[in-house]
């Protein structure tokens, strides 16, 4: 303390330590009183961002095609990785090497299979042997857990700069059960229940809670009709990289979405899940292929290269939820992430839900009271497509390019998807630019750098 004090009081002189140090006393500090100090730092109480929140460069995606019939059906997994991981690099001239480890999450394909596959990406993609490569599983929620345990990892101080990214193949690897499953299952309702049909669980969510065979028909039309404006209006092109394949013109554009798609035309299909039910393949998150990749990097570091932000990654939370409901994962989970963010529902200016059902997607919306314009303002998953793994690193970049255009309109954003056997994820991202303007920093009138209980 008596070295502090002398720093801070310039004109002191090594003769007058000792009458510094008599005018020291113990005090409690009111450190967790947040009106306790005042700070003159450029961030003002905003400073624990450099340590705690993350810095989001660049978050790009493939398009979406339909699996088996789409374009992406004779295009490897690894093919799909790479243009992702390699846009991260060229557009921001990071130098690859720089890179602490690349997390990408994935659902389907064999474990060590898709380890490889990832790995040979990385190298197609131009990063050294140096990078190490992960995969990760939570199901749906796979890309944006990747995106979490990077954050997490740079907190930690593992490293400075990471990859989150997501892939899925649903052509190459379809959704089936491998192998023979425990009889002991049969003993417990809840162990059961995670073998249920996702299909199933969305009858089971639309009949306990009341959702019509009309909502979710008008969600979907909605959906596509979204997402088609989109599209139209060129709002994917900075978010989606163009991949080669066996065609002679790269695929940029997703090729599940329906513009015409109409209520009646919807109101024709036949449930697929139950006789009577009301789940169809018009209301329901498309089988698809895809990949998609997130830059982080601690704010310190992007400050001192000079990167432009393009938002900040606040918070995380993953719940677990009744598995014969898994639908309504998104309707715990984001009340958990907000609160964790220190917000309430009302700041949250957008929010990008999963639609792997409408059943759910409407459910959720209703539960938690949102906005029907503030949600899926592109579309969602029902006309844009859902590549298991893939869907989380895709939403962040659909989400932090519409906060972008929306600039000062637009400050919070919010993640959220159901995971298969009863669970619920999302995550709060905070507009790069607006951290920057310091809205939230308390004005400083004096310059006194002492705790209210020195003063």
């Amino acid at each position: 303390m008596r070295v502090v004090l002398q720093h801070l009081r310039p004109s002191s002189t090594s003769s007058s330590l000792e009458n510094i140090e008599s005018s020291l006393s113990s005090s409690v500090c009111a450190a967790g009183d947040s009106a306790a100090y005042h700070r003159t730092s450029v961030y003002g109480d905003d400073i624990v961002i450099v340590f705690v929140l993350f810095t989001l460069y660049s978050a790009y995606r493939t398009a979406l095609c339909k699996s088996k019939r789409g374009g992406f059906k004779d295009t490897f997994p690894d093919d799909l990785l790479t243009p992702v991981l390699k846009a991260l690099i060229e557009k921001t001239n990071l130098n690859p090497s720089e890179v602490g480890d690349i997390v990408v999450g994935t659902v389907l394909a064999p474990g060590s299979q898709r380890a490889s596959e990832c790995r040979m990406a990385a190298f197609y993609a131009g990063f050294p042997e140096t990078v190490p490569i992960r995969t990760v599983n939570r199901q749906c929620s796979s890309g944006l857990q990747a995106v979490a345990d990077v954050a997490a990892a740079i907190k930690a101080g593992f490293y400075d700069i990471g990859i989150g990214a997501g892939l899925e193949s649903m052509t190459s690897n379809a959704m089936a059960w491998e192998g023979s499953v425990n009889p002991r299952v049969k003993t417990m309702a809840q162990a059961q229940n995670c073998l249920l049909p996702m299909g199933v669980t969305s009858e089971n969510v639309a009949h306990r809670f009341n959702v019509t065979r009309q909502e979710q028909d008008q969600a979907a039309v909605d959906s596509h009709r979204k997402a088609a404006a989109a599209t139209a209006s060129g709002k994917f092109k900075e978010e989606i990289i163009p991949v080669a394949t066996k065609n002679p013109v790269p695929i940029s554009v997703d090729d599940g979405i329906r513009p015409n798609a109409t209520l009646s035309d919807l109101a024709k299909l036949k449930p697929v899940f139950k006789k009577d039910g009301t789940t169809t393949a018009g209301n329901s998150s498309q089988v698809s292929d895809g990949a998609g990749a997130v830059l982080l990097m601690k704010r310190s570091l992007a400050m001192q290269k000079g990167l432009p932000i393009l938002g900040v990654f606040r918070t995380f939370a993953a719940v677990g939820v009744d598995p014969a409901i898994m639908g309504v994962g998104p309707a715990a989970a984001i009340p958990a992430a907000v609160k964790a963010a220190g917000l309430e529902l009302d700041d949250i200016d957008l929010f990008e839900i999963n639609e792997a059902f409408a059943s759910q997607f409407v459910y959720c919306r209703k539960k938690l009271e949102l906005d029907p314009e503030k949600i899926n303002v592109n579309g969602g998953a029902m006309a844009i497509g859902h590549p298991l793994g893939a869907t989380g690193a895709r939403c962040v970049a659909t989400l932090l390019h519409e906060m972008k255009r929306r600039g000062k309109d637009c400050r919070f954003g919010v993640i959220s998807m159901c995971i298969g056997t009863g669970m619920g994820a999302a995550a709060v991202f905070e507009r790069g630019d607006s951290v920057d303007e310091l809205c939230n920093a308390r004005k400083i009138e004096s310059n006194n750098l002492l705790s209210k209980d020195a003063r």
